[in-house]
């Protein structure tokens, strides 16, 4: 008998986000190993969908087939506001709308939910006690105390949600995590049943670029990616903005002579924080003076040219929220993937990951020494070179079609134990 999955997820195909891009892969190594997948998901949201695709995505009361054979049970969907909050709100509302559409859908043997959408996980919570199916909750992210180092009121909602991620994560058949530290998180807090499956990338999708030749002095970054809290832009773009354009640099050299400084951060993507970001760059004078570039989202090829142009690629996250010390943004491995030298302000295991590469230089501190590391780097051509330890680890222990393979190993696994 075909076993049949049941993903219950905030973001699928054709939109454009790391959830997406994670769980198209996955689906597709379920199907390849033989199982029926219901993906129960809301429209696609414009702010991470192309132009071209969108009404591929939009709602439809029939179910549609997505690009591995699975079918799409597409709820409604409506940004009440492009804010944490308004966020939450949304999704919110479209977890509500999961239940029923899930429950409209063929019986599955196990159910799947997702994070970062944390109403998610109720939804899924509910469906799999209706069906009286196993449930796997997905986490990619510390939740709940992610929301508690951001500073969120939570509010009479938020706690109640707090309350219920806690013990649908406890009650859950399996709990997924994307990294070790978090899977020991959740055993000391009383949850059993923890798998570890990394993020990874599809490698074949993801080229190989060469070191672009530069002047000393030079020094092109690329940031891709979203704007909001986690990811501390601010800091950089501060630190960029003190490098003095055009002048010999005091950490370029220090002697007579010292290469003419051209340090430019180039930030491609959306995000709740990106107005501010803006603000900040306007306001210390590097949007004028081109230090700071701000580009809309792209797609496709467009991601590579940008990337094709700097001369390293840049990973951050805030360093002064513990739960980030076991968090490793997806981009990670699509950084190591391309062999491009990384600028890299994280911590914990996403500096570990970034080890096995040996082309990163880590960034610490306030921003003037993060301004006086960029400096350094910048006055020595040589610097910023690419290498390909980094996507020969990647092949190995990374890429999403292998695990995929071990997440379908895993499924199998638990519908063994519950129907003996």
């Amino acid at each position: 008998m075909t076993p049949r999955v049941q993903l219950l997820t905030h973001s699928y195909w054709p939109e454009r986000t790391a959830p997406q891009r994670r769980w198209e892969r996955l689906v597709d190594s379920l199907r390849e190993d033989g199982w029926e997948v219901d993906v129960v998901t809301p429209a696609v949201n414009l702010h991470h969908t192309p132009e071209e695709v969108r009404s591929t995505g939009r709602f439809r009361l029939r179910p549609t087939p997505g690009p591995s054979g699975e079918r799409l049970h597409r709820t409604p969907y409506v940004l009440l506001r492009n804010s944490r909050a308004g966020r939450f709100a949304s999704d919110l509302v479209s977890s509500v709308l999961m239940v029923p559409r899930a429950l409209g859908a063929p019986k599955p043997d196990l159910v799947i939910a997702t994070v970062p959408a944390l109403p998610t996980i109720c939804a899924g919570w509910m469906v799999s006690r209706c069906r009286r199916v196993p449930l796997v909750v997905d986490m990619r992210d510390a939740w709940p105390e992610l929301a508690r180092e951001a500073g969120v009121k939570a509010g009479v909602l938020g706690t109640l949600m707090e309350s219920a991620v806690v013990s649908v994560q406890r009650r859950a058949e399996l709990v997924v995590t994307v990294t070790e530290g978090f899977a020991q998180r959740l055993r000391e807090r009383g949850v059993s049943k923890v798998e570890t499956i990394s993020n990874g990338v599809a490698l074949d999708q993801v080229p190989q670029l060469e070191h672009r030749k530069r002047e000393a002095g030079q020094l092109r970054i690329a940031y891709l990616g979203n704007h909001g809290e986690s990811q501390a832009l601010q800091r950089i773009i501060a630190a960029v903005a003190m490098i003095p354009r055009g002048q010999t640099g005091p950490h370029a050299s220090g002697a007579e002579g010292a290469p003419a400084l051209d340090v430019v951060l180039r930030l491609v993507g959306s995000g709740t924080q990106k107005d501010q970001l803006r603000q900040v760059a306007a306001e210390a004078g590097a949007l004028e003076s081109g230090a700071v570039e701000f580009f809309d989202p792209v797609h496709g090829e467009e991601i590579w040219e940008h990337y094709r142009w700097a001369d390293t690629a840049l990973v951050s996250l805030r360093t002064d929220w513990a739960s980030f010390a076991w968090t490793v943004p997806s981009k990670t491995f699509e950084l190591l993937g391309l062999g491009k030298h990384i600028t890299a302000a994280v911590t914990g295991e996403a500096a570990w990951v970034l080890g096995h590469a040996s082309n990163v230089s880590f960034l610490s501190g306030d921003a003037e020494e993060i301004a006086a590391a960029l400096t350094t780097l910048a006055a020595d051509p040589d610097s910023t070179p690419v290498d390909r330890n980094g996507r020969t680890w990647v092949a190995e222990y990374a890429d999403l079609p292998g695990l995929g393979r071990r997440y379908a190993t895993l499924l199998r696994k638990l519908l063994q134990e519950h129907t003996r």
